[in-house]
């Protein structure tokens, strides 16, 4: 099968035949047919998490077809749609996995990082942690669902009730939960890069309240914040419109260090907490949403062998919405 694979951090990716895998007792391989292109992708070439599985084939928002399966997967059947997500496995003995907390697990395996991913025409995943996909989507726009959906749908949760809610980076992970938060009848104040006024409009064609640079002030102070953006200096901008009381909640599995700033910003019961992978308990509530809240992706297309591509519109920030390779 073609995949395009990872040889060393800090190298593009590189196309390649490579065996066909076969399944486990519990895993199902699939055909994949879409997966998308996600930030933690390029975290993962550039070194920002070190220790991946080498020579790797990134990817961990996969939609593909069971063409395989082992012996004791019952859950699903030949020739259904899967989704596979970013955490792939874990021990679900420890203190994390047995208190509902299985994204904490310390020895989870991760899709596209410590086992293969979805750069490929065929990928193996553990039939535990797949997803059954909503048949509203199609292939390429359900592979953003799968990350960015939700870590997105997971750093809302833990934003709270917040009525009025900042969200810093409008990429894959913020056009899909703002679209959420709107539906849930929150008021977006939606955060870019300075000068990006077509990120802007669309946070605004998204029904967001307001859109404005990342320095900006908005217009009234912010019950929550989540920020998708990996840039440490925006937790403090963040804190500074926050009410007291409120959360800015780091989405990110990098983030740039966080500069020194003033206690008294985070005062008055103000906190700054992160979010850390996904729980399948996530996915099975966040799929049940998502058609519910109108919930639509925003697409471009690559071929497969285009990934090297995709990966460098995304880091130039020339991508709108998510980036989904597309297979066949």
């Amino acid at each position: 099968m073609k995949a395009m694979l990872l040889d060393a951090q800090g190298q593009p990716l590189r196309l390649a035949e490579v065996p066909r895998p076969k399944p486990e007792a519990d895993q199902v391989l699939l055909e994949v047919r879409a997966c998308g292109v996600c930030r933690t992708d390029l975290h993962v070439m550039d070194g920002d998490l070190q220790h991946p599985r080498l020579p790797l084939v990134l990817g961990h928002e996969i939609v593909g077809v069971v063409v395989e399966k082992g012996a004791r997967v019952e859950r699903f059947a030949l020739g259904q749609r899967l989704g596979v997500p970013w955490l792939g496995h874990t021990c679900g003995h420890c203190r994390y996995c047995a208190s509902a907390s299985e994204n904490l697990c310390d020895a989870a395996e991760f899709t596209g990082y410590t086992l293969n991913g979805g750069y490929a025409e065929f990928a193996l995943a553990d039939q535990r942690y797949c997803f059954a996909l909503p048949n509203e989507y199609p292939d390429a726009e359900a592979a953003p669902l799968l990350c960015a959906g939700l870590i997105g749908y997971r750093s809302l949760v833990a934003a709270g009730d917040a009525r009025r809610l900042g969200i810093y980076g409008f990429g894959a992970a913020a056009h899909i939960i703002a679209q959420v938060a709107r539906w849930q009848g929150r008021e977006i104040f939606a955060f870019t890069k300075p000068g990006d006024t077509d990120g802007q409009q669309f946070a605004r064609q998204l029904g967001a309240a307001w859109a404005g640079d990342a320095g900006s002030a908005p217009p009234q102070e912010m019950d929550a914040a989540i920020l998708f953006a990996p840039a440490g200096e925006l937790v403090p901008q963040a804190l500074r419109h926050t009410v007291k009381g409120g959360t800015v909640v780091c989405a990110g599995i990098h983030m740039s260090n966080i500069p020194e700033f003033p206690y008294a910003i985070l005062w008055g019961e103000r906190c700054v907490r992160s979010v850390a992978n996904l729980t399948r308990r996530d996915g099975e509530e966040f799929f049940a949403i998502a058609p519910k809240a109108g919930v639509r992706t925003e697409v471009t297309r690559f071929p497969l062998e285009s990934a090297n591509e995709a990966l460098q519109q995304l880091r130039a920030g020339q991508i709108r919405g998510a980036a989904v390779l597309v297979t066949g």
